[in-house]
């Protein structure tokens, strides 16, 4: 490896709201050398500094409009000018260019997140802010705050899914009931995660992910575990 090339590097966004156009943070992939990866998929990297959850976010420095990939460039009638009053005539100019620990990163994500309520993303989009922020508090050991997103997430796939464009992303249907089942696992609500990992399985010919299907079979049987452990300490 090129000792001279930096792992981080400047990617050039045009803010949607104000087309400012400023640099922020990316991370080069041969630098991104996954460890291990959770049952939510929160991956661990060799060097944590490199996480490219970190940089996921674009925070501008001009009106602190902070989005990601998977925002819409369309804009909702009305929430340019909620985004105006209630984000843009109050922001504080902050500079998110550098490169980020995790306590930066939880502030852009919550930013982030403000924003996409503001404009009225999809949901899937906002539990897509509000997993990660999951991950950012666990690496943290912040437990409180971590329970506190995984409630905000499986509120948010819950609604991803019953909307009719959820698959407008990344994120097909057996995905979003993984990840609920899989958010209620780790809440102890084991009799509804046995139920959707249960619908993730019942539909594994619907959508082609056998990854997502195997998954789900694997932690359907570890939540049964969890709950017979469950009875047997409270005997």
């Amino acid at each position: 490896m090129n000792p001279s090339i930096e792992p981080l590097y400047d990617k050039q966004i045009t803010c949607t709201f104000c087309s400012t156009t400023y640099p922020t943070k990316k991370v080069r992939s041969r630098f991104t050398t996954p460890v291990v990866t959770d049952s939510d998929f929160c991956t661990y990297y060799k060097v944590e500094r490199y996480d490219p959850v970190l940089y996921n976010t674009f925070v501008c420095p001009s009106c602190g409009f902070t989005s990601t990939d998977q925002f819409s460039p369309w804009f909702p009638p009305g929430t340019k000018r909620e985004i105006k009053s209630n984000l843009v005539d109050k922001y504080r100019t902050q500079d998110f260019s550098h490169e980020r620990s995790l306590e930066d990163a939880i502030h852009t994500y919550k930013l982030a997140v403000y924003t996409a309520t503001l404009k009225k993303e999809k949901s899937v989009v906002l539990a897509g802010l509000y997993l990660r922020l999951v991950w950012l508090y666990r690496k943290l050991d912040m437990k409180e705050q971590e329970k506190r997103f995984m409630r905000l997430t499986v509120t948010s796939y819950e609604r991803a899914y019953s909307e009719s464009d959820r698959h407008s992303t990344e994120m097909n249907p057996l995905k979003i009931l993984y990840l609920i089942g899989e958010c209620k696992r780790r809440l102890g609500e084991h009799a509804s995660a046995v139920f959707y990992f249960s619908k993730v399985i019942q539909q594994k010919n619907t959508v082609f992910d056998p990854k997502i299907v195997e998954l789900a079979r694997d932690q359907w049987y570890q939540t049964r575990e969890d709950q017979k452990l469950q009875r047997s300490l409270a005997q």
